[in-house]
Parts: C-alpha cells; sequence; structure tokens
C-alpha cells in the first residue's frame, strides 16, 4: 500500500499561484507607472527625447527636466510610497486595527510638527530634519498610545483612531498657526505640510534613503514573526516568538518609514490604510507576502496619484497629498461604517 501525499484544497492552491503572480502584475504596473511619471508633466516631451536625456544627456532644457525635476520626484515618489504601505501594514499588524494608518494615527502629524519646528525655531534643513521627524514620529505613537488607553477600557480601534485624529488635528494646528504667523515658514512649507513631490531634488533622497532602506528592510524581516504575534501572545510565546522584541521592532520600523517620507514629501494620509487592505484581497493575512504587496502597491498608489495631479488641472497641479486624501477618505469611511468595525 503506497501513502500519498495530502493534496491542498483547490482555494489554497490557487491563491499560492495567485499571490507570486500578483506581486509580478504588480512589479509591471509599478515599472509602468515609474515610465509614465518621467514622461508627463505641464511640458510634453517626446518618448524619443526622453530616452534620450537617460541615456544620452546633452545639457539641453528638455534634458534638464527630465534629470534634474522629473526622475527625483519619480524615485522618491515610489520610495515613499512603499515607505507609507508597509508602515500601515506594520501597524495593522501591530495594533490589530483595521484602521490603523500613520496619518489617522497621528504619525505622520508628529513628524511633520517636529519638522516645522526645527526649521523655524532652529534653522535645520537638509537631512538634518530627518532627525526631528523620527523623534516627532515616536513620540507621536507614545502619545496616541497613552491617550487611547486612558481610563478603564483597553486601547480599542476606535479609540486608537480617535486619539489619533484628535492628536492629529492639534499638530495641524500647531502647524498652521505657525506657517501662517512666520513669512520665511509660509514660503518654505506651504506646499510640503499638504504632502508634495514638487521641486524635491536627487539629494533629497539620498538624504533620506538610509533610513527608507533600514524600514523596509526591517519590516520585510518581520513577517514570519508578525504572523506568529497574531495568533495570540500566549501561543505566539509557545512557538518561540519574542513578543517584546518583535514589538520593539516593528515600532522601530514604522518610526524609521514614517520620519523619513514624512520629512521627504510631507504628512501624506491614507496610503497607509488603502493599501494593506488592498493587498489582503490576494495575500490573506500572511505577514509574508502582505508586506511586500504593500510595499509594491504603495509605491503605485503614490506614483499613480503624483501623475494624477499633473493632469487633472491644465497649467497647474494637485500636489499628492490631495490626490491620495480624496482616494483614501471615502475608503475610512467605509471601513468605520461596516459590520467587523461596528463590533470593535
Amino acid at each position: 500500500m503506497t501513502l500519498r501525499a495530502p493534496t491542498l484544497p483547490p482555494s489554497t492552491r490557487a491563491r499560492r499561484l495567485a499571490r507570486p503572480t500578483g506581486l509580478l502584475i504588480a512589479t509591471g504596473a509599478l515599472a509602468a507607472c515609474v515610465l509614465l511619471s518621467i514622461s508627463v508633466g505641464s511640458k510634453a516631451i517626446a518618448p524619443g527625447e526622453v530616452w534620450n536625456a537617460l541615456a544620452h544627456y546633452d545639457g539641453g532644457y528638455n534634458h534638464d527636466v527630465v534629470r534634474s525635476l522629473r526622475v527625483p520626484r519619480t524615485v522618491l515618489g515610489v520610495f515613499v510610497g512603499a515607505a507609507l504601505g508597509l508602515a500601515g501594514a506594520l501597524m495593522q499588524a501591530l495594533t490589530r486595527n483595521p484602521l490603523a494608518e500613520p496619518g489617522i494615527l497621528g504619525i505622520n502629524s508628529g513628524a511633520a510638527a517636529a519638522v516645522v519646528l526645527s526649521s523655524v525655531l532652529l534653522g535645520l534643513s537638509g537631512t538634518a530634519l530627518v532627525w526631528p521627524a523620527l523623534l516627532g514620529a515616536a513620540l507621536a505613537a507614545v502619545a496616541v498610545h497613552a491617550l487611547g488607553s486612558r481610563g478603564r477600557s483597553a486601547a480599542t480601534p476606535v479609540r486608537l483612531a480617535l486619539a489619533g485624529t484628535a492628536l492629529a488635528a492639534v499638530l495641524q494646528g500647531l502647524v498652521h498657526g505657525i506657517v501662517v504667523l512666520n513669512d520665511f515658514a509660509f514660503d518654505r512649507i506651504r506646499f510640503w505640510q499638504v504632502g508634495s513631490l514638487v521641486g524635491r531634488d536627487i539629494d533629497l533622497f539620498w538624504q533620506v534613503a538610509p533610513f527608507l532602506a533600514a524600514g523596509v528592510a526591517l519590516a520585510l524581516c518581520l513577517g514570519p514573526s508578525l504572523n506568529a504575534v497574531a495568533l495570540g501572545d500566549e501561543l505566539a510565546a509557545s512557538l518561540g516568538a519574542r513578543i517584546p522584541l518583535v514589538r520593539a521592532l516593528t515600532a522601530l520600523g514604522i518610526i524609521l518609514l514614517c520620519g523619513a517620507a514624512t520629512a521627504a514629501a510631507g504628512p501624506i494620509w491614507f496610503v497607509g490604510l488603502v493599501i494593506p487592505h488592498m493587498a489582503r484581497v490576494v495575500t490573506g493575512p500572511d505577514q509574508r507576502w502582505l508586506l511586500p504587496y504593500s510595499a509594491v502597491l504603495g509605491a503605485i498608489l503614490l506614483s499613480a496619484s503624483d501623475i494624477i495631479g499633473r493632469l487633472v488641472v491644465p497649467g497647474a497641479e494637485l500636489e499628492v497629498g490631495i490626490i491620495t486624501a480624496i482616494v483614501g477618505a471615502p475608503v475610512f469611511i467605509a471601513l468605520v461604517r461596516s459590520r467587523r468595525m461596528a463590533q470593535l
């Protein structure tokens, strides 16, 4: 009598096949967004001229537009989008909160307020602003958890979302007050504070790249451990997971990703909320697949939003933060109104 290996249910086999296939398709879509972002703008440049600017730079005006403006903007958009998508997935896994997102929980606003205060009061600029952004993100995370867990009740998803929204409103009011009363801050920060990729150069990307790279690498390595933590503390501990270490590393990854992304492009909302929910349609709850999907889909969403912002208003642009808010706000409302959230 021969023993036959157990066969997987058709749904399981289909999901296992869909995951790598979907990630490959998403990567191809991201490549298309990158090419389109380099090619599209207020000034029409033929595709052949764009290629020549990349491969055979001659110092002409069109080549300068492609090399000095569009390429840095595109590269930064890809990495910032990936960072925000990953940060949202990490936050939702860490807090077991489907509403968790760097903007809604006030993390981006904390980083933004720290950047504005450091820029105006201390005169910091460039790479020096990354450190205040990281500190602001960390302090905002601690403050939201403290506010959301006050009293006898635990820090439920809705309470954390309300605490984060309240803190974000306070910090945004502080930032707006500084910008309105300070001419220097108004000229320097007014576009950055709504979330923008306009005018970013490649030097800025290299300044934040180490923090983004560290956050992305750390997040992708945490997938198996977050799967164990999702089973509950006791079962995770029995499987060998070091729960305090996993939570500390997850929090560190969130702070690195949010702080660097906000320092580079300003506070951008809803990318971290929308993307993990989109990724779960294909990946399910498996963090080993959810995290890379969130990175790629986040990059696609921010790149596509930036392209739409260039085209939707003839002769002008909408900042990428405005586009992501228009896309993400309805998703946030739908999640809050869902039956599942009503029970949280």
